[in-house]
């Protein structure tokens, strides 16, 4: 007589089969049962909790990725700022230190007095010194008695003899007081020996400007120098010259976990200069949404899971109490049949679990990228595909302007190199008025465009006329508030393309204006303004070889009137 088995055997594995064996062990049901409840069990935990892992995975992932480039970001434009600030200290030493002034300022009071005037404008300048080729401090204008002191045997007076300007670190020295210097070197034309003007600047400068760039986006910001030791206070690290001991690396960032929080850093360098900007951020700038999403996930687990064991005894009981019936009834004459009738049975509950397993999976797994999909898949048009495309368009041109403007903006931009190409100063004036076209519609604020459309092309770099026209235009904003209009008019002279940028506000007071290209030389309320804006612009109009002047009548309005070559002979 052939044996009959019951409808699961053949889907059970042989550890289970053993404990519904039609022989010694054929009654041992609830065995077999608690094995079924804990093997489907398995399955469908293991299954919610892969799923969940990767979901909760990738978009932490995705959500620390967006957070870095956020941190890079901000990060890039206060480092521009800063290089800004050391720039502008340096070319004002520099400019100090002119050729001819040597024998000027070892006689009298010179020093003294150009210290004094010096002061006047830059009131964070600490002391003024001379030092001869040999690296005697000649003449000396400071609180301390330092005129011939010997600097030779010091390691800045040699890297000052090879690079001819030097940025020291934030120290004490004699003074007690934190402060660094910098120290430019030039030839005395009548001797033809070298001589060093050396300026100390007190550490304030940098926490001030520090403090001045720092958002509610940073939790701490802070500057060290090569060792690691801190150049400005630092909110987690403690005060200035604390030496740290950090894993910061220039262009890395690390995300480490501190007190059930994560914690992002960020450290970039300062480009001439001996110190790095560091940024640390205690949380996602989206953690109630992080927050949310995790409460979400746990709970759609837990109700998963508990489902499935609700489900999982049902199932597992019913099959127990199917095949005890059925071995009951049938264990002698259908042994055989019951055996086949378990195959066909458990290939197609097999098969249907895999199914419905399988369908999810590929789903989710297809949803990411469903939008592209569709688009390049569309042979025609429907409802919202052009909004679709147009949204990705112009998410696209936001994510390029942004990767431009950090080279530029926050401090004025990287200072990159010029990079000419053809230009039509038109356009460029169009693209930065549709970026400013929030701002000027909120401030209700009228463009009057009067357009040369015969302007000839100009050779230049297009970053850097975008960065001129934001910056004045911005300001003209600024200026008027509200109800306001502002003309731009574009015209040829003789061969040069010029541009008049002029606003209706309440214009610039007379004694003002002279001050106007200054670095540091601003109207605006405290924390509003660097004073930077106007001085940079300057700058980079003289970097393409062009001229900018302007003229304003209080109550009246302002005009700002640039010029650019067609082509700049410095470019």
């Amino acid at each position: 007589m052939m044996e009959t088995t019951t409808f699961v055997d053949r889907f059970l594995p042989k550890a289970l089969k053993s404990s519904i064996d039609l022989g010694l062990h054929r009654r041992n049901y609830t065995q077999f049962r608690l094995i079924l409840i804990l093997l489907i069990t398995a399955i469908i935990v293991g299954s919610v909790i892969s799923v969940a892992g990767l979901g909760y995975y990738y978009y932490r992932d995705l959500l620390q990725k967006e957070e870095i480039d956020q941190l890079h970001w901000q990060i890039d434009g206060k480092v521009k700022s800063i290089e800004a600030l050391i720039n502008n200290l340096t070319s004002v030493v520099q400019f100090t230190a002119r050729n001819d002034r040597y024998g000027e300022l070892l006689v009298g009071n010179n020093l003294g007095e150009l210290f004094v005037r010096l002061k006047r404008q830059y009131p964070f300048f600490a002391d003024l010194g001379v030092i001869d080729h040999l690296g005697i401090q000649q003449n000396y204008w400071g609180p301390y008695e330092l005129t011939g002191t010997d600097y030779s045997g010091e390691d800045w007076f040699a890297e000052l003899s090879d690079k001819g300007l030097y940025i020291s670190g934030v120290y004490t020295g004699y003074r007690q007081v934190p402060h660094f210097s910098i120290a430019v070197r030039n030839l005395d034309p009548l001797s033809g020996k070298m001589w060093i003007l050396r300026a100390t600047i007190d550490a304030s400068t940098l926490q001030n400007f520090i403090d001045t760039i720092k958002t509610n986006a940073s939790d701490d910001l802070f500057l060290v120098d090569g060792e690691s030791t801190l150049q400005t206070v630092s909110k987690y690290y403690g005060p200035l010259l604390t030496r740290i001991d950090s894993s910061f690396t220039a262009g890395v960032s690390n995300v480490v976990t501190s007190d059930y929080k994560r914690v992002f850093q960020v450290m970039e360098n300062v480009k001439n200069s001996p110190w790095s900007l560091v940024l640390v951020k205690q949380q996602y700038f989206h953690h109630e949404h992080w927050q949310k999403f995790s409460k979400k996930l746990l709970l759609t687990v837990f109700v998963c899971i508990s489902i499935g064991f609700v489900v999982v005894y049902i199932l597992a009981s019913a099959l127990t109490v199917l095949i005890r019936k059925a071995e009951e009834t049938q264990l002698s004459m259908l042994r055989e049949a019951e055996h086949t009738d378990k195959l066909a049975s458990i290939g197609r509950l097999a098969a249907g679990v895999g199914h419905e397993i399988n369908n999810p999976l590929a789903i989710i797994n297809q949803k990411t990228g469903l939008i592209e999909d569709l688009l390049l898949m569309s042979a025609s048009d429907f409802e919202h595909k052009e909004t679709i495309q147009n949204s990705l368009k112009v998410i696209n041109q936001s994510i390029d302007r942004c990767k431009a403007i950090t080279h530029r903006l926050l401090g004025f931009a990287r200072r990159t190199d010029v990079h000419p190409e053809m230009l039509q100063v038109n356009d460029i004036i169009k693209e930065v008025l549709m970026f400013l076209e929030n701002s000027m519609t909120y401030s209700r604020i009228t463009i009057n465009l009067q357009l040369d459309e015969q302007l000839t092309p100009v050779t230049s770099d297009q970053m850097q006329l975008q960065q001129i026209f934001l910056n004045i235009i911005n300001n003209a904003i600024d200026a008027i508030g509200k109800n306001g209009e502002i003309t731009i008019m574009t015209h040829m002279v003789a061969g040069d393309v010029r541009i008049v940028i002029q606003d209706n506000g309440p214009g610039i007071a007379e004694n003002i204006l002279p001050h106007i290209f200054e670095p540091f030389f601003t109207t605006k309320e405290t924390g509003k303004g660097t004073g930077l804006g106007l001085s940079i612009t300057y700058g980079l109009i003289k970097k393409l070889g062009g001229e900018i002047t302007v003229r304003s009548h209080v109550g009246q309005g302002t005009a700002f009137t640039i010029t650019i070559p067609l082509k700049s002979k410095k470019l």
